[in-house]
C-alpha cells in the first residue's frame, strides 16, 4: 500500500542555470512531445500511429530578483540564439531515490524584457525547447 508521505513534493527541488543555482526557482518542467503520423492498416478497424521525431519542450518558472534575462534579451536583439544547460534535481527525504537530470541546448521561447503589476509579487514564466537530455542520477 502506498504511504503518502513517499510521494515526492517539488518542495525539494533544485535548478542551476549553467552551473550557478537559482534559488528563485519556484517551478522547472522539462518534457519530451512526441511528433506522429497516422498509420491506417488493412484488417484493423483502430488507427495506430508511427513516431515521426519528437521535440523537447519545457518551463521555467522564477521569481524577479534580478534580471536574469538581459544577455539574452541583448543577444537576440543582435540576432543571436543564446543557448543554456539546466541541471535539476529532487531530493525529498521522504520518497525514495534521487533524480537528477541535465538539459542541454536549451532555448528559450520568450525572453522577458519587463513587467510588473502593483499589488503583485513579478513571477516569470518562460517556456523554452531544448536538444537532449542526460540522467545524471536516478535512484
Amino acid at each position: 500500500m502506498l504511504e503518502a508521505k513517499r510521494v515526492a513534493s517539488g518542495t525539494y527541488g533544485n535548478l542551476w542555470w549553467d552551473n550557478e543555482l537559482i534559488a528563485e526557482c519556484y517551478k522547472f518542467e522539462a518534457k519530451y512531445t512526441k511528433n506522429k503520423e497516422e498509420v491506417a492498416l488493412c484488417g484493423q478497424f483502430i488507427t495506430d500511429s508511427k513516431t515521426t521525431s519528437a521535440k523537447g519542450t519545457g518551463t521555467i518558472g522564477i521569481y524577479a530578483v534580478t534580471n536574469r534575462w538581459r544577455a539574452y534579451a541583448d543577444a537576440l536583439a543582435q540576432g543571436k540564439d543564446e543557448r543554456a544547460t539546466f541541471v535539476g534535481a529532487l531530493d525529498d527525504p521522504d520518497s525514495p531515490g534521487t533524480t537528477r537530470v541535465a538539459i542541454y541546448g536549451v532555448s528559450f521561447d520568450e525572453v522577458p524584457v519587463q513587467s510588473f503589476e502593483a499589488g503583485q509579487i513579478i513571477k516569470q514564466e518562460v517556456p523554452f525547447t531544448f536538444m537532449s537530455h542526460k540522467f545524471l542520477e536516478a535512484s
